[in-house]
Order: structure tokens, then C-alpha cells, then sequence
């Protein structure tokens, strides 16, 4: 089997001129990130906030059994105070104690609120595991030249009414001399399955209606051509809506080569799925391409 060329480093889109909307985007942001980065995040704010009224209880004074000006006894009597813990060992004496503790008991009723909200945003989001082959292939099928992607569900439970999407992204100069980057809809043979349990072999036929007719590999890294692939449906333990995607470069396309096999039956008559060979391709005795060539 010829080496595995390196996939290029993916790039990110740096978008330009869009109003800011820090506080919505901060939102998308903890939703999205991982469960680490999210907890460390409020845990920083936290600290923050109590260090901030720490600050101020040690300038203003006025808390019972705290020494003057420290701030650890500061820190100590605010996280008591927003937590709503109230061991009574420290309690605020004084105007300005009583309204620092007025406003730091509002702030923590509306950090736990988001927090609360958020975290259980988090919680509710379903999230699909599903597995992408490394690589997709271009082989024979019955013939004809075909597109082929493997996708696997990684969770115990089915994903209902599983739709597939393939688009591919190609830069293409007019004749005008504009160049244009265009999306272009590769019909998969099955668009759509009922349930979604393990593995599904996605497949586009590169015929004469197919957009890809006639591409070489040549041709795909000249237009800089990206291939997307999206599986959307119904988690049947949530029947909320779950979806991935996997983008695949020129360079992680192979041409004459198929997915090995994962699935059989084992003497009992007993299904198998081995998804310790999903991302093995095996090599084809020919493959020939749309203009003929044996590749």
C-alpha cells in the first residue's frame, strides 16, 4: 500500500466587519467547550468575584471576628456570604459591611442562576459520537467509479432517521475571470436510513451526472477541493436532533482502494462489527477513472 500522504493543517475562518456581541458569544462558547475548560472557567470567576469582595470587606471593615484589614478572613467571610453558607462565626456589623454584603448576595444570586442555566444547557445538549473514516476512498462498484465514506455510531443507542449530506467546495474561475469558491451537491446513493446502529457505507456513483465526473486527483488538489460529509437525525433516547460532520482534503482522498471489511458473522451466527478495522482500506486489482485511466 503506497504511504499515507500527511493531512494539511486545518485552517480556521476569520471573520471580518461583524458586530461583536461578547456576552452571546461568551454563551456559545461555554456551551460548546469542553466540560474542563467550562468548570474552570466559573471556578476562575468565582475566585475572582471573592477575591474582588475580599478587597473591599478588608478596606470597609465592619465584619464580626475578622481581622482588621486581612484579606484571607475577607475571602473567607465572602465565599460564605455568596454561597449562602452563614457559618455565624463572621457576621457584617456596620452600614457599609450590611450594603457590601447587600450587593454581594445579589451578584451570587445572579452567578448561580447563569450558572445553574448553563451548565444544565450543557447537560440537555446531546451530542453525537459518531466515528468518521481517516480516509475516503474512490473504487469500482459494480463497474462504475464510486465515492465511498464509512460512519459509525460510537453510543449504544440508534440514531433515527438518519439523513446524509455530501457537498464538495472547489475553487472555479469564470469566464469573466472570477474566481469563485462553489459548493456543489454529491447525491449519495442512499440519502437516508431508518435507524443508524453502527456502520453505514456512504456512496456517491461518479457517473455522468455526478459533479466529480471526470476529476483526477490532480485535478482536486489544483481547485482545492474539500469534501464534506453530515449525518443528521433522531437520538432515540433523547429524540432530540444530533449531527456531525468530517471534512476531507484532496491528499485524504484515495483513488482504487476500498474500506475493509468490519462486519461478519462469527460461528455462532452471531453478528460482528470489528471497529478495530474501520479506518483499514484495502487496494484494488484495477480501478479505472472517469477518463478511463487505469489508476
Amino acid at each position: 500500500m503506497a504511504p499515507r500522504a500527511p493531512a494539511p493543517a486545518p485552517y480556521q475562518f476569520k471573520l471580518i466587519g461583524a458586530p461583536r456581541t461578547p456576552l452571546r458569544d461568551l454563551y456559545h462558547a461555554l456551551v460548546r467547550w469542553p466540560w474542563g475548560l467550562t468548570l474552570g472557567f466559573f471556578l476562575v470567576v468565582f475566585l475572582a468575584g471573592n477575591v474582588g469582595f475580599a478587597v473591599i470587606y478588608a478596606r470597609v471593615g465592619g465584619v464580626h471576628n475578622a481581622a482588621p484589614g486581612s484579606l484571607w478572613d475577607g475571602f473567607c467571610f465572602s465565599v460564605e456570604t455568596m454561597a449562602t453558607i452563614g457559618y455565624g462565626a463572621m457576621y457584617p456589623e456596620g452600614r457599609a459591611a450590611h450594603l457590601t454584603v447587600t450587593i454581594e448576595a445579589f451578584v451570587g444570586l445572579l452567578y448561580s442562576a447563569m450558572a445553574t442555566g448553563l451548565i444544565f444547557a450543557k447537560f440537555a445538549r446531546p451530542r453525537a459520537r459518531m466515528r468518521w473514516t481517516s480516509r475516503a476512498v474512490i473504487s469500482p462498484v459494480s463497474g462504475v467509479p464510486t465515492l465511498q465514506v464509512r460512519v459509525g455510531n460510537e453510543r449504544a443507542s440508534n440514531i433515527v432517521d438518519a439523513q446524509i449530506r455530501i457537498t464538495m467546495s472547489r475553487t472555479e474561475v469564470t469566464a469573466e475571470g472570477k474566481t469563485l469558491y462553489r459548493n456543489v451537491e454529491l447525491l449519495p446513493l442512499r440519502d437516508r436510513l431508518m435507524s443508524l446502529s453502527r456502520a453505514w457505507l456512504v456512496m456517491h456513483v461518479i457517473d455522468e451526472k455526478s459533479p466529480m465526473f471526470g476529476d483526477t486527483p490532480e485535478r482536486l488538489l489544483a481547485v482545492e477541493a474539500e469534501l464534506n460529509v453530515s449525518v443528521v437525525g433522531l437520538d432515540d433516547a433523547t429524540m432530540q436532533p444530533v449531527f456531525s460532520q468530517k471534512r476531507y482534503f484532496p491528499s485524504e482522498i484515495v483513488w482504487g482502494a476500498r474500506h475493509a471489511d468490519i462486519v461478519w458473522e462469527d460461528a455462532a451466527g452471531d453478528l460482528v462489527v470489528d471497529l478495530r478495522h474501520f479506518d483499514e482500506i484495502e487496494r484494488v486489482a484495477s480501478s479505472q477513472g472517469q477518463d478511463g485511466v487505469v489508476r
